[in-house]
């Protein structure tokens, strides 16, 4: 048989046996047993003067009751040494209330307790298992949910890289688009500048043309009317001569214009 832990031991003889709690005010009746003042006047709601303890069953009167100081101060050092046995067992936490390694998992509460709140009225109708078992439990559904959310950051991840790499070829179509809209336009651009030049230079020879025949035109009729000038000048003369003289020189002229010309002799 296995020896007995005295650290059990005194957290068993710390207990109420109502609660299963450490006691809490705890005081002494007649029989010598122990239990928490709100616990024994609860058991005894309704009775007089004198009644039964829980535990042995004698009667007791309840003016009898005395404080146990002893015992409240043996309770402060079993959560104590409870505390400093579950540190030396590697256990890192502890129940804040008994002092006691949380060992215990309460699902319906969802929290760790120990064994002394596995037997309290709070936790005693729940399912309760081993803390390592829950934690593993709770772990294998988290690794469960890391799977999921993995895949989902692989998915994200594989359509973030085809955005980028889709980004990529787009600018690219569009960086070849601007350079052939660019150089269209450039060629556009000089065949305009040439087509420019031929018809300016085309206009500048045909202004020279109009200059050219203008001048000739106005040569032309400024000897028409140069010799209209004279021919004026020389008729308005003759109409100032005397009439006498005027018609001997009309005479004269007529018989030049009627005269044969000479002939010439070999």
């Amino acid at each position: 048989m296995a020896a007995e832990n005295p650290v059990e031991r005194l957290q068993e003889e710390a207990t109420c046996p109502v609660c299963l709690e450490y006691f809490t005010e705890a005081v002494t009746l007649e029989c010598g047993h122990n239990f928490c003042r709100a616990c024994i006047s609860q058991c005894w709601e309704g009775s007089a003067t004198a009644a039964s303890c829980p535990q042995c069953r004698e009667t007791v009167q309840q003016r009898n009751l005395r404080p146990n100081r002893q015992l409240a101060n043996v309770i402060e050092l079993v959560k104590r040494l409870s505390l400093q046995a579950a540190k030396g067992a590697g256990g890192d936490r502890v129940c804040e209330r008994h002092q006691e390694a949380l060992k215990l998992f309460c699902e319906e509460d969802q929290t760790p307790i120990c064994v002394i709140c596995r037997e309290s009225r709070t936790h005693r109708a729940h399912t309760v298992v081993p803390i390592q078992e829950a934690a593993q439990e709770y772990k294998e559904r988290i690794q469960a949910h890391l799977k999921t959310l993995r895949e989902e950051r692989e998915k994200l991840l594989g359509l973030k890289a085809t955005g980028e790499r889709n980004c990529r070829e787009y600018l690219k179509q569009t960086q070849t688009e601007r350079q052939k809209i660019v150089s269209e336009f450039q060629q556009l651009q000089q065949f305009l500048e040439e087509q420019e030049r031929l018809l300016l230079a085309q206009l500048e020879e045909l202004d020279k043309e109009i200059v050219r025949i203008q001048n000739e035109n106005v040569s032309k009729l400024s000897e028409q009317i140069s010799r209209l000038s004279e021919l004026i000048s020389e008729l308005e003369g003759k109409c100032q001569k005397p009439a006498s003289e005027f018609l001997q020189e009309r005479e004269q002229t007529n018989r030049a214009q009627t005269k044969p010309p000479a002939t010439h002799q070999i």
